[in-house]
């Protein structure tokens, strides 16, 4: 059974320790790169120069490019050195994928679907291995209940995932609608409409808008 597990792991002892050294008021989110060598990851929390001289500085950071900025934060592919512990990609060798993963205050908070718990335990004793702290705020199998929870039937719930899965919503998109629809074997206007209900199931639920909240008035026309 699906799992999701959200882990604060201490960046100490990660890639980012020597970072937060540097720039106390770091504040760093991943985000997935296509033809990516390392990790794209969002720095922000201090000027553009004071952030690359303290990647330049890291021992733990074998190289970094800014691939794009946004306002005040800066979007670099980053390597780690071979010797740093990757969590990123300790993950993956235990099965698991990153859903969303962000660091401020020293501190890492991942949120990780995992095939099942007993993957969860692995990675946990994996980490406490190599001197790392990490803490479990929340555990949860993925089930029927959890998705009417947010309003979502089970297929919507399948559809999302794969669409976070194969890339669909990152800028820009990994895959596009058709390729997606022939990986789920529906047709493009059927997963159109799964995908637009799943939204509406989404925001209505997190929102906790009712039905006769989300009729739009009609529009006046004059």
């Amino acid at each position: 059974m699906t799992s999701i597990a959200d882990i604060e792991i201490p960046a100490d002892g990660t890639g980012l320790s020597e970072l937060f050294e540097a720039v106390p008021s770091l504040s760093c989110e991943m985000e997935r790169v296509i033809a990516s060598n390392g990790h794209g990851l969002w720095l922000s929390g201090a000027a553009q120069e004071e952030l690359e001289e303290a990647l330049a500085d890291a021992s733990a950071i074998g190289e970094y490019s800014l691939i794009s900025s946004e306002g005040d934060r800066w979007l670099y592919d980053i390597q780690f050195d071979p010797d740093t512990l990757d969590v990123f990609e300790v993950v993956l060798e235990e099965s698991g994928t990153v859903l969303s993963a962000s660091a401020s205050n020293r501190s890492w908070l991942l949120s990780i679907r995992f095939v099942d718990r007993e993957s969860v335990s692995t990675l946990y004793d994996r980490l406490v291995d190599n001197d790392v702290s990490p803490t479990i705020v929340r555990l949860f199998d993925v089930t029927e209940e959890t998705h009417s929870q947010c309003g979502l039937t089970a297929r919507q719930y399948e559809t999302l995932v794969a669409a976070i899965d194969h890339g669909y919503f990152e800028i820009p998109r990994e895959v596009s609608m058709q390729e997606l629809s022939e990986e789920l074997d529906i047709s493009h206007q059927a997963l159109s409409e799964r995908l637009r209900r799943a939204y509406r199931a989404l925001v209505t639920s997190e929102l906790n808008v009712s039905e006769e909240e989300t009729t739009a008035p009609p529009i006046p026309t004059n």
